[in-house]
């Protein structure tokens, strides 16, 4: 009975699979069960996931207790399990509702494995959606946890997905003085790679703790290329709820570290920007309090007056292959007051001290990106060796 049962559900998963291909859809790696359930037999498993591990409209977690394997952990990242905890919100650990496995938060200030935490475990797997963003914290939580892997000499495997931002690189490179859970690694603010292409590139550039490799395996996607356009079928985290939004966030993320508002608390979250400060735009919106999305957005309750970008991020941001600067720069310079327009969070999500520095001074878009070149031809360099797809 349960041969049969497992069977049918490995014919069901496979159908959906095969449809996917027959329309030359980028195909995710969790959907291959075929790839990687045979390494799972007899193996006590611990996953790293969240809302987007899905295959189809199944949870990876559900589908691979069907099949038999023994989930023995699930390991959360920001914004929770269910994806349902607004940014920066502390995520408790506990058990699933549904299932009854154990959750352990890595958020917060418990944001790496412990020897209890991967007791008895034999494998973890890590099947997050990524956005391709050096500053989205979904690649910081796997560097950890592939580190505890590499100390615990378990294996980690990566389940991986399309990079809607895959198609381009830019921005600076980090600076080491600026590394934070926001920014790790020595790359660009949009790197241009899988997160399964990251953690080849963690692993070989010796990037864990003394240099230190884990036994890393990637389960690739199918009919992917990085100039694939791939529409998310769910949104990655609470305020990247379209894919305009996804587009815009590489550009619309630096506003983080200032007093503009990116549409936090309002219906358009990363597609529109504004504050208090500015005189006069296309949009005037409110900030409002948004349980699981916006808990205390920036200039809550607020009248803000900005612009509205969403029509730019669904038909121009792709097209664009980069950062949009001019933004920020405008708005830093309708700002009324200048001397508190950037907080020290910035650097951190820019990397850099520079890029702050460069907008003070006046600096245009252009002048500032020539500066990027130096570190961004050296990337392109060392990226050559981790890609998986042309």
């Amino acid at each position: 009975m349960l041969r049969s049962r497992y069977a049918i559900l490995i014919l069901l998963v496979s159908t959906f699979c095969w449809t996917l291909k027959i329309n030359a859809q980028a195909l995710p790696a969790a959907c291959q069960t075929d790839l990687y359930l045979p390494l799972l037999k007899n193996k006590t498993v611990a996953l790293v996931v969240n809302n987007t591990s899905l295959i189809k409209n199944t949870h990876l977690v559900d589908s691979l207790l069907k099949l038999g394997v023994k989930v023995r952990c699930i390991f959360a990242p920001e914004h929770g399990f269910r994806g349902n905890a607004s940014a920066g919100t502390l995520v408790s650990s506990g058990k699933d509702e549904k299932t009854g496995v154990k959750i352990v938060s890595l958020y917060g200030t418990h944001k790496k494995p412990t020897h209890e935490d991967l007791k008895d475990i034999d494998i973890v797997i890590f099947d997050i959606q990524d956005v391709g963003v050096r500053f989205y914290t979904y690649i910081s939580t796997m560097h950890y946890v592939m580190e505890s892997c590499a100390e615990e000499r378990i294996r980690f495997m990566v389940l991986d997905r399309p990079n809607p931002n895959g198609h381009y690189i830019d921005g600076p490179i980090l600076d080491s003085n600026y590394r934070s859970f926001i920014g790790m690694h020595p790359i660009p603010i949009v790197h241009g790679c899988t997160v399964g292409e990251i953690a080849q590139m963690i692993n070989g550039e010796g990037w864990l703790n003394k240099s230190m490799k884990c036994e890393l395996s990637v389960i690739k996607c199918k009919n992917y290329t990085h100039n694939t356009e791939y529409i998310l079928p769910v949104r990655p985290s609470p305020n990247l709820q379209t894919q305009s939004s996804i587009y815009l966030y590489p550009s619309l993320g630096l506003f983080e570290g200032t007093m503009t508002s990116m549409g936090q608390g309002t219906d358009k979250p990363y597609q529109c920007f504004g504050s208090p400060a500015l005189d006069w735009g296309n949009l005037a919106f409110t900030p409002a309090s948004i349980p699981g999305i916006s808990e205390k957005p920036k200039s809550m309750g607020i009248p803000c007056v900005g612009f509205d970008l969403t029509w730019y991020g669904l038909n121009k941001a792709r097209k664009e292959h980069e950062i949009n600067l001019n933004w920020l720069i405008l708005s830093y310079e309708l700002s009324k007051n200048k001397s508190l327009y950037f907080s020290d969070f910035f650097d951190k999500l820019a990397g850099t001290v520079k890029l702050k520095e460069e907008i003070i001074a006046g600096k245009s878009a252009e002048e500032i990106k020539l500066g990027w070149q130096p570190g961004l031809d050296n990337y392109f360099k060392m990226r050559k060796k981790y890609l998986l797809y042309p």
